[in-house]
């Protein structure tokens, strides 16, 4: 049986739950700011990109937003309602336009309950989204806006794979958390230094290496916990996980 495209937690299901998961997976396609689902929402899908990227947004009580996490082909949004409750913690929306399926939640909640080999892949996925959301909060107390940049555009350039990024400053801003003057003139700073280019709203890369180099210890520390999830510590996970694949 072929592997669903694209998403490698789904990829990483063993035989028994795919027969059962994959008809059921409906193709989605969201155009970019698209909310999926607001915080405190209720979810009747968990959705896994295939190319699109998800992010999921910490909303305050005075309506202000900033990034915690972003989701890729690596991984799923909805999973902790699927282990858990239905009940959404964050504003999820689209981040990067492109492929991307839907599954039931009482379909995964019910293959949680019966296979060991999906529990444990469930529970190291969501480890290591919250690392992502621990680092992330550390890097936006103390790195300053042009590292954090550099951070949050090395991870798109990854899931966009290398294609340019359709962003304006104003939706950077509003992802980083951070001003609008400080993240144009951090922009400024990155692309006179000549490791991005910035035109009508479209950012490239040009300096990849450059762009590594500039940016804080936060993208590399979460890129090697994603790399490594599925292939978890035998310390760490109990049963059998020798059927997870890249």
């Amino acid at each position: 049986m072929a592997e669903p495209k694209g998403n490698r937690l789904l990829g990483a299901l063993e035989v028994s739950s795919r027969l059962r998961i994959d008809p059921h997976l409906e193709p989605v396609e969201l155009k970019l700011g698209t909310v999926v689902c607001e915080a405190g929402g209720l979810l009747k899908h968990a959705y896994f990109p295939e190319g699109s990227v998800l992010s999921l947004l910490t909303v305050l009580e005075n309506g202000s937003a900033i990034e915690t996490a972003n989701i890729g082909r690596e991984g799923a949004f909805g999973l902790f309602a699927a282990m858990y409750s239905r009940v959404s913690f964050n504003r999820c929306l689209v981040q990067l336009e492109g492929g991307m399926v839907r599954c039931p939640i009482e379909l995964l909640q019910s293959e949680f309950r019966n296979s060991e080999h999906v529990r444990n892949l469930f529970v190291s996925y969501s480890e290591t989204l919250l690392s992502q959301v621990q680092q992330t909060v550390a890097c936006n107390a103390l790195h300053n806006t042009e590292q954090r940049m550099c951070r949050w555009l090395l991870m798109m350039h990854d899931r966009a794979q290398g294609e340019a990024l359709p962003y304006t400053h104003e939706f950077l801003s509003e992802m980083l958390g951070a001003n609008r003057k400080s993240v144009t003139m951090a922009a400024q700073a990155l692309q006179s230094a000549g490791l991005i280019s910035y035109r009508r709203g479209k950012i490239r890369i040009v300096d990849r290496a450059g762009l590594e180099k500039a940016s804080c210890e936060c993208y590399a520390i979460v890129k090697e916990r994603f790399d490594a999830f599925l292939i978890p510590p035998s310390t760490a996970v109990q049963g059998n996980t020798s059927q997870r694949k890249r």
